[in-house]
């Protein structure tokens, strides 16, 4: 048998762990959804979400995913293979394979706007574009859903074409002397990015004294930091906090599995697997909300900065920064900062979602790492059309819903499940404390085996009944949409049964063999 690579070194693994977890979501969304559910009132249920959902499914995927990497799985087919000797258990698998690709086929082309932004800012392409409707028209004609500064898309497609580019020939380049060394370089400069953006904010002060005195950052940081206590009775407000754990930190995807199945049987996951967690949370709630929300009231005031939150993340990050920068001193290297910050802390995501794709390649059909990051990029690169030339008809988020929302909870709600109550809480305990640096509380034994599923199947019911069959039956679509999101499905469809036929075939060719056993 092959020798499978393993990380270099444990900062390495941490580093690209949580270069993993910390995205785009950490900056646009974090901010956007803070503001849409009552500021300081989201962040209570959002550390009771992490504290209840976020480190136990941090621990349970480490786990599940190390213990895959000792039977050589790399992705969550053969991973739940190991775990439930039952021939539906690699199909359930197939699921958190087809939601990393499927994520990995839209976000690249979002990881290129920011991209092209870095080099708008530095360039001052968007400058005298000084108003809402001038910097929404700029942003849709960039991405063909609109007239204004550019005729046409092409100008997306080649900065799509460099972040894919960049992303496969990182991967190329293998575990150790690719991700692992994109991770190391990646994550500081990261830092350094958004303590140097976060400390310009803070000296923002109050831009307009006189006129405006209320709109400063301090009311900025009060309303993110200020709970209302009373907004708590919402419901809306704890599944948007628990959602937003799942974006953070990448769970429910495979893709964290897939990294720990690299470690070695014994390697420390416990306190490891909480270091990751603590990264991410402190890049999203420290730096990440100390940027886009307090710099958008200092400038805009509060009521504007909430109705901007109201039309989602990409308003905030693409639309309103671009405004602020052009009021600032240095404008165009901050907005140059603003924009490679979020390039770097899209590529250290995206990396991660097709790791599993390309493992799986690799181990059921014994090809090599470059024809199977080949395969791959071919496969991305031709998909990724669809969502470039359809965009501005909702297709991409269509795809969004289903695997980057939706289909987050399900696999995470299958994984614990098939870990906790099938493999069992016992052997899953044992796994988690196998080779720990810290000895962790039992409570969470407990959490893991009840209270996690349990949020779990609250969170789906409630966005089963409140958006999944509303958006199924497309009751608030576009009318001129509606063909091209059932073409989305269609799409998701054919990507996902096609998956399920490599895994047939997968193990047709290569039946695995636990202690001995030939597994059919």
């Amino acid at each position: 048998m092959t020798q499978r690579e393993q990380w270099g070194t444990r900062i390495g693994l941490v580093l690209a762990m949580a270069g993993n977890a910390v995205g785009l979501g950490n900056f646009i969304r974090f901010p956007v959804q803070a503001a849409q559910n009552g500021g300081g009132a989201f962040m209570i249920p959002y550390f009771i979400a992490f504290i209840l959902l976020a480190i136990p499914l941090m621990w349970v995927e480490w786990a599940i995913g190390r213990n895959g990497g000792k039977y050589s799985h790399g992705s969550l087919p053969g991973m739940f293979d190991v775990m439930w000797r039952n021939p539906i258990a690699k199909y359930l698998g197939v699921i958190g394979l087809f939601i990393s690709t499927i994520i990995m086929i839209y976000y690249c082309y979002i990881e290129s706007w920011t991209l092209g932004f870095s080099f708008f800012s530095l360039t001052k392409m968007y400058f005298g574009e000084t108003t809402f409707e001038s910097m929404g028209s700029f942003l849709r004609s960039y991405q063909g859903a609109g007239e204004g500064f550019f005729s046409n898309i092409w100008t997306s497609y080649i900065f799509l074409l460099i972040t894919l580019a960049i992303n496969f020939y990182v991967l190329k380049r293998g575990l150790s002397k690719g991700i692992e060394l994109l991770a190391k370089v990646a994550l500081p400069a990261l830092f350094v990015f958004g303590i140097i953006l976060a400390i310009r904010v803070v000296f923002i002060g109050t831009p307009d004294p006189v006129n405006k005195p209320d709109w400063n950052v301090e009311n900025g940081f009060a309303f993110i930091w200020n709970p209302n206590f009373e907004a708590l009775s919402d419901s809306k407000i704890w599944l948007a906090a628990a959602g937003q754990v799942f974006f953070t930190l990448s769970v429910g995807m495979g893709t964290l599995q897939a990294y720990a199945s690299y470690l070695k049987a014994k390697s420390d996951i416990a306190l490891s697997g909480l270091a990751t967690a603590s990264i991410n949370e402190f890049v999203e709630v420290i730096i990440g909300g100390s940027i886009a929300i307090p710099v958008a009231v200092a400038f805009f005031g509060l009521t504007t900065t909430t109705e901007i939150a109201q039309g989602g993340a990409f308003n905030l990050g693409f639309v309103s920064m671009p405004i602020i920068f052009q009021k600032i001193p240095f404008g165009e290297f901050f907005g140059f900062i603003w924009f490679f910050l979020l390039f770097i802390a899209g590529i250290t995501s995206s990396v991660a979602m097709v790791q599993p794709l390309i493992s799986f390649l690799k181990e059921q059909f014994k090809i090599s790492h470059n024809r199977a990051t080949t395969i791959v990029g071919i496969f991305i690169f031709i998909s990724s059309h669809f969502v470039v030339f359809f965009f501005k008809f909702g297709f991409l988020d269509e795809l969004d819903y289903w695997a980057g929302t939706f289909g987050l909870v399900v696999v995470a709600l299958i994984e614990v499940i098939i870990f906790a109550w099938i493999w069992g809480i016992d052997k899953g305990w044992a796994e988690i404390n196998r080779g720990a640096d810290i000895k962790v509380p039992k409570v969470f034994y407990y959490i893991i085996k009840y209270v996690t599923p349990l949020y779990l199947l609250f969170i789906l019911i409630n966005w089963t009944i409140q958006e999944a069959i509303p958006t199924f039956l497309m009751t608030k679509a576009n009318p001129e949409n509606i063909p091209y999101l059932w073409g989305a499905r269609i799409f998701m469809l054919v990507i996902f049964f096609g998956l399920c036929l490599l895994v047939y075939f997968g193990w047709k060719q290569n039946k695995p063999q636990y202690n001995g056993i030939i597994k059919e």
